[in-house]
């Protein structure tokens, strides 16, 4: 329990220090304030923003219920972030709530969250998001007629083919990606906004009149699935803790980046809703699939193709950002004997995290031909909150065992609490509105416990299982590992 604690007060974070290639190849501190920046931004303003007015919408009924859930989510989801920025500073080690979750709850709770972004969360997300871009950058190309499922599907292959050689061959690399993409979609957003500006100065303000009266009679039960909409537009803040290692200056970049970065992503989301109630109707945005695209082709004419490229460049952007900090988590899984020793293995030339990041791809790549694709997110999000808000729950019980832990940002108390809470609640509302769902999330979470038995407790494992999983992988010195003629190494 207090290993990472130990490790950290001895200095032992020597895996992320400079090291020449005698002494062996570690992860390097590359990203700063802006880089870090853009890196949770990118990834959290994903396709949401785009398609999830309509979700909330449609469980709110008014536009004054939907702007209120707007920002209540931003507001979690900032509070969610800053507890995370806690623990990433607390915790020297790459691996974010996977690290978090094996020092307060135990291996198995570690390994079961690990399981569940692996086995689906990440690949289906991935997938999801690597359609949507296809479509939309395809579709300017067919005015008139039905775009193809097989180039859409080819297209996203290639472009989460691209994503994954990036995030293997360079850090520095996959990080611009993440700035340019970033400055698109924002400058995206932003020309969403100033048009709805234009828009309310010039008296369009008729969608605001009665902000709280419906068609429809607002359901209290349905609050959860608005809330669900919601925090699918703001998902991703959590990879804030998940790549400490390569944070430059963690104990100040961490914090200050996602203070900026989620005062960025809210406020934007916020106006850029604004904006869409100014030229939709409460009926039009129910009736779109795309609620950016329509908002184009009402107000820019001819020249809506335009906030299709955002869009795919927004969806790439956060499934770079996305393979960016899920292979970190592998690394440290596997770091951690929870996954192969392959898979903390670092590449000599690179140095990058290469075989946590390649394992992803397969999977990834296969749920592209899946019609249930969308239906593995709705299963995953009950296990998902579940485990986030073990997560920020943590921090009280850290706080009561170690108070003399040096933890060089430190947020209120209050701040994960109310997180917590809520998160719970909407764990709680879940399993009350959908229980059939919770219980196929449930069901796959749980089949994780027989794996974990025979891969991590079972210690007296034959041979050739022993072998199959890295135990000929030999560790010099108990830190460096080198195999194949110097190709990968391995920190340990």
């Amino acid at each position: 329990m207090e290993t990472l604690y130990k490790q950290k007060m001895s200095g032992c974070n020597s895996t992320t220090s400079s090291k020449s290639d005698r002494e062996g190849v570690a992860l390097v501190r590359q990203l700063s304030i802006i880089p870090f920046s853009s890196l949770i931004i990118g990834t959290v303003i994903g396709s949401g923003i785009f398609i999830s007015p309509k979700g909330i919408l449609e469980y709110t009924h008014t536009v004054g219920l939907s702007m209120i859930i707007w920002v209540v989510c931003g507001l979690i989801s900032t509070l969610g972030a800053l507890s995370y920025g806690e623990l990433g500073t607390t915790f020297s080690k790459t691996g974010g709530d996977f690290i978090f979750l094996l020092e307060s709850f135990g291996p198995m709770a570690a390994f079961l969250r690990m399981w569940t972004a692996i086995i689906v969360v990440r690949p289906a997300s991935w997938a999801v998001l690597a359609i949507t871009s296809a479509t939309y950058l395809i579709t300017p190309f067919y005015p008139n007629c039905n775009v193809s499922l097989l180039a859409v599907r080819l297209l996203a292959a290639t472009i989460l083919c691209v994503i994954f050689l990036v995030n293997c061959v360079s850090v520095p690399t996959a990080s611009r990606l993440n700035v340019f993409f970033t400055i698109v979609k924002l400058s995206g957003l932003i020309v969403i906004v100033l048009a709805g500006i234009v828009l309310l100065i010039q008296g369009n303000t008729e969608h605001f009149k009665d902000p709280f009266k419906g068609n429809e009679e607002f359901k209290w039960i349905e609050l959860s699935l608005a809330f669900y909409s919601g925090f699918f537009a703001f998902s991703g803040w959590h990879i804030a803790a998940s790549i400490t290692e390569e944070v430059i200056n963690p104990s100040r970049t961490i914090p200050v980046s996602i203070i900026i970065a989620m005062t960025v992503i809210t406020s934007v989301y916020i106006m850029a809703n604004i904006a869409y109630f100014t030229v939709l109707s409460p009926a039009e945005i129910l009736a779109s699939d795309a609620v950016a695209l329509s908002f184009g082709q009402k107000v820019f004419g001819d020249w809506a193709w335009v906030l299709s490229i955002v869009v795919a460049g927004s969806c790439i952007g956060a499934i770079n950002g996305g393979v960016l900090t899920s292979s970190r988590i592998n690394f440290a899984a596997s770091r951690e004997g929870q996954l192969p020793k392959l898979l903390s293995m670092i590449h000599i030339n690179f140095k990058t995290p290469m075989p946590s990041a390649v394992i992803m791809l397969p999977l990834t790549l296969l749920l592209l031909v899946s019609d249930n694709v969308y239906s593995l997110i709705n299963y995953m999000s009950f296990t998902f909150w579940l485990f986030i808000g073990l997560t920020t729950a943590s921090i009280p019980y850290f706080r009561m065992k170690y108070p003399d832990w040096e933890r060089p940002f430190k947020v209120n108390l209050a701040v994960p609490i109310i997180f917590t809470c809520f998160a719970l609640f909407v764990v709680a509302i879940s399993l009350y509105s959908a229980p059939k769902d919770c219980g196929v999330g449930l069901a796959i979470t749980v089949a994780g416990i027989p794996l974990y038995f025979i891969g991590v407790r079972w210690t007296k494992k034959p041979a050739w299982f022993e072998d199959g999983m890295g135990k000929d992988l030999k560790i010099n010195d108990g830190n460096i590992m080198v195999k194949k003629k110097n190709i990968l190494n391995y920190t340990k």
